[in-house]
């Protein structure tokens, strides 16, 4: 999560705000790709949880990352809570429960995202390695109870930790307790924004259930193979989910502005500090609702940014499009989930292919797959037909687009050699939550700790 914007631009109508959105295309030579994935960070030791404060903790990790790589800090008063967009590269931010993130940067080729995300571990090892630090990659936190995980201070998630509950039973659980690796893509029209949106809001359980990676809950088994993907359900349906207007055949930036308008805000900041605005919807800000509240109660640009980036649907929109279905996981799976949607979506045939394979999936349709895949991943249905046969398909699709795109490595090889994880998954039938499942009743012994050991970076 990037840093909050201050752009002051005041708005006077809700056509800047479409407008916004419709800076975003751009000529598809010039097209890339960002990645983004979280980790969970533990003392080695014991397996707990790393606390914001102190020696050994995450505002000392993020001070040596500053120290190695000369980014710039980014402050809430005087805590450092991440680390700032350099000219052309990533950032580095932390999630409500100490989640590490690195947002990366626009790059062209898997190839490059895959290096970034290498050095990014390596430099993040040699800084944590010191101070009995190691990183877990799955989607939701294994062991650790709601109370034992640690507490990030920054503001907005002061506001949204004492919203959450008002507006769904799993919110808190999804800021502190879950991890995902999305990417983030870009379109060259509002038509192309349109097809590409579309095609992965239908998809992106697919994606959910080839990368479910959180079956334990406090220790045990939970029922599930993406805890995360479950959380989501119930976290707040109006601002997250499946959004039934993007399967519109005329969809396009105004229907998704509309949309916006009416989802309750989370806040606006003001000289640096944050005010709560969950009582009201950026159109009520629009017309005049905090008026009195605050003095400078006009609505800015910064505001709209803002608002943007605190809207969790299955697919987000901003000036690029960000895929949010998957699981966090290990580091082959970080290369993985960008080569997967890149391949889907940034060669024309494979555009066409994936569009043809669910011409005829219904929101209903799609929402009974996205209600049923946290549980059952590949033996969901989708129109009757299981997960795993689509997914086959759907793997087929994208291996082809990124064939296609043939961009080489040193060796020759394209990226359709981040396939791998999930071609694993499909060969053997197997989620990496069933397999986890299947080493705590056998190998493990009934114990997750193990988990820490086997899957961190």
């Amino acid at each position: 999560m990037a840093r909050d914007t201050t752009d002051q631009t005041p708005l006077s109508s809700v056509s800047e705000l479409s407008a916004y959105l419709a800076k975003g295309p751009r000529a598809k030579e010039d097209f890339r790709i960002g990645t983004e994935h979280e980790k969970f960070a533990f003392f080695q030791a014991d397996h707990r949880p790393v606390p914001y404060f102190g020696d050994a903790s995450i505002s000392a990790l993020l001070k040596g990352m500053e120290a190695k790589l000369g980014w710039e800090p980014i402050m809430d008063g005087e805590n450092i809570i991440g680390l700032g967009e350099h000219s052309g590269m990533g950032a580095i931010s932390i999630e409500p429960g100490g989640q590490f993130e690195l947002s990366g940067a626009p790059l062209e080729t898997i190839h490059q995202t895959c290096r970034e995300s290498n050095q990014h571990l390596a430099l993040l090892k040699e800084i944590a390695e010191p101070m009995g630090i190691r990183f877990l990659g799955m989607g939701g936190s294994p062991k650790w109870s709601f109370e034992e995980t640690p507490r990030m201070p920054k503001s907005r998630y002061g506001i949204m930790t004492r919203y959450m509950p008002k507006v769904g039973s799993q919110g808190l659980d999804m800021m502190y307790r879950t991890c995902t690796i999305q990417v983030n893509l870009d379109f060259s029209s509002e038509e192309d924004m349109a097809r590409k949106m579309q095609v992965s809001m239908k998809l992106q359980s697919i994606a959910t259930a080839l990368f479910a990676s959180s079956p334990f809950t406090e220790g045990k088994p939970n029922g599930l193979l993406s805890w995360r993907g479950d959380i989501w359900r119930d976290t707040d349906n109006r601002r997250a989910g499946i959004l039934p207007f993007v399967f519109k055949p005329d969809f396009g930036f105004d229907d998704y502005v509309e949309w916006a308008l009416d989802v309750p805000m989370y806040f606006v900041v003001r000289d640096g500090r944050y005010h709560d605005c969950t009582h009201v919807t950026f159109r009520q800000f629009m017309n005049g609702a905090l008026k009195g509240e605050i003095s400078d109660w006009e609505p800015t640009m910064g505001d709209w940014t803002n608002h943007l980036s605190t809207l969790f649907p299955e697919v987000r929109l901003k000036r690029f499009l960000e895929m949010r279905g998957a699981d966090g996981g290990p580091w082959r799976r970080i290369c993985a989930l960008p080569a997967f949607w890149v391949g889907l979506l940034y060669d024309d045939t494979a555009l066409a292919d994936a569009e043809a394979l669910t011409q005829d999936w219904t929101v209903e349709d799609v929402t009974a797959m996205r209600d049923t895949v946290p549980a059952k991943a590949l033996k969901a249905e989708i129109k009757g037909r299981p997960v795993l046969d689509v997914a086959r398909e759907v793997v087929a699709i994208s291996k082809a687009g990124l064939k296609a795109r043939n961009r080489l490595n040193g060796e020759g090889q394209d990226e359709s050699i981040f396939l791998q994880p999930i071609e694993e998954v499909l060969a053997k039938k197997a989620t990496m939550a069933e397999d986890m499942l299947a080493l705590y009743h056998g190998r493990w012994n009934g114990s997750v700790d193990p988990v820490f050991e086997e899957y961190q970076y």
